[in-house]
């Protein structure tokens, strides 16, 4: 019996990412073509406790192809106690030409970010939202590609690929192919027209769409989610709006973490996203998941105490491996071009810590930049 429910998961897991598969396959890489940039950009970048990696991004916008009358940058204190404020007056002392905000953040809700970004649109001068985050860097033509799809596609809503910029050990390895996963599953998600994934470090959306949508009116209950469940939001009201821009040009970098239990944090607080959903496809594919990978780690227990033979555990483990091979080789080719070993380390640790982190994430609370957080 316990043979047969390990199996039927990995049927339905099969599925699953088997249509992610297919997906990826559908959504065409952009080609940018010569046409003068029009569209008008508020970049907003939420901080707290930023000040090792704010001058790397501002230095990154600094250097931004695109008039510079055409956008703005919007910064957010979140409270910071460390010297963010000061680089942030330092380097738009150093920028003059480029149009700049520095506000503090009006705490009203459970979610520090949406109240950042709740802030900040009311004084926008631009057309469009771009939020990015503090710890990251953005390519010089960032908002050129930007600015061509919209022209081209004439979107409401646009979200695009973040990547890790990874040292050489196995900690950041680690992480980086959690990350290709979600952006695998992101674009997949996009390309069977069920979109219910993305990642505020790269995320766009006119003013007037946001608006339009009550921002963040009924989604303000969960700390994180000023990406995820603003998209199936809009996905919810206007679909065929909300676009998945697949260009080199427009991936953003940003920093793994270097601590595990910092990492484990972050993880919970993303994860805790998923029990807020209400698109029934992101609700299916978040259980499959957990289920998939609570199952092996079961059947490792099980095989130990004699109740599974060790070749249906194992071909479990090979069918699971192999897809999810596929799909991690597929956003590396997109997203990173480098040299990708056979993952078998992080696919044994990866159903435990994720198995972990799911549960945690639905009774426990969370740290994040020196606060705690319960949803």
């Amino acid at each position: 019996m316990l043979e047969v429910i390990l199996f039927l998961t990995t049927a339905i897991y099969v599925v699953f990412i088997a249509q992610l598969i297919y997906g990826f396959n559908k959504v065409k890489t952009f080609q940018r073509s010569e046409i003068n940039p029009k569209t008008t950009f508020s970049i907003i970048v939420p901080f707290r406790n930023e000040a090792k990696n704010l001058p790397k991004l501002l230095k990154s916008i600094s250097k931004l192809n695109y008039p510079k009358e055409l956008f703005e940058i919007i910064l957010v204190d979140d409270f910071s106690t460390d010297t963010s404020e000061r680089i942030c007056i330092q380097w738009r002392m150093a920028n003059g030409l480029i149009e700049s905000t520095l506000l503090e953040n009006l705490r009203l809700s459970n979610s520090p970010k949406k109240d950042a970004i709740s802030r900040a649109v009311p004084i926008l001068k631009h057309e469009w939202v771009v939020t990015t985050d503090a710890d990251c860097v953005v390519t010089k033509n960032w908002l050129l590609i930007l600015d061509n799809f919209i022209q081209q596609n004439n979107p409401k809503m646009v979200v695009g690929a973040v990547v890790y910029k990874t040292k050489n050990n196995w900690f950041h390895h680690f992480q980086q192919l959690d990350f290709l996963r979600l952006q695998g599953t992101t674009i997949g998600s996009f390309g069977i027209g069920k979109p219910f994934m993305c990642n505020g470090a790269n995320f766009a959306y006119t003013k007037k769409f946001f608006q339009d949508l009550g921002g963040f009116g009924g989604i303000n209950s969960t700390t994180s989610g000023d990406d995820v469940m603003l998209l199936q939001k809009a996905v919810a009201s206007n679909s065929d709006k909300v676009h998945y821009l697949k260009n080199k040009e427009f991936i953003v970098k940003t920093k793994p973490e270097n601590d595990l239990f910092v990492h484990f944090m972050q993880q919970a607080c993303w994860a805790s996203k998923t029990t807020s959903y209400k698109n029934i496809y992101a609700i299916s594919l978040a259980v499959v998941v957990l289920l998939m990978n609570i199952s092996l780690v079961l059947g490792f227990g099980f095989w130990i105490l004699g109740e599974i033979g060790i070749w249906n555990l194992c071909s479990v483990f090979l069918i699971k491996y192999i897809l999810d091979y596929i799909l991690l080789y597929k956003s590396n080719q997109y997203l990173n071009k480098r040299k990708f070993l056979l993952p078998l380390a992080s696919s044994l640790v990866y159903p435990v810590f994720l198995s972990i982190i799911g549960i945690y994430s639905l009774f426990g609370s969370f740290a994040w930049k020196g606060r705690r957080f319960r949803n």
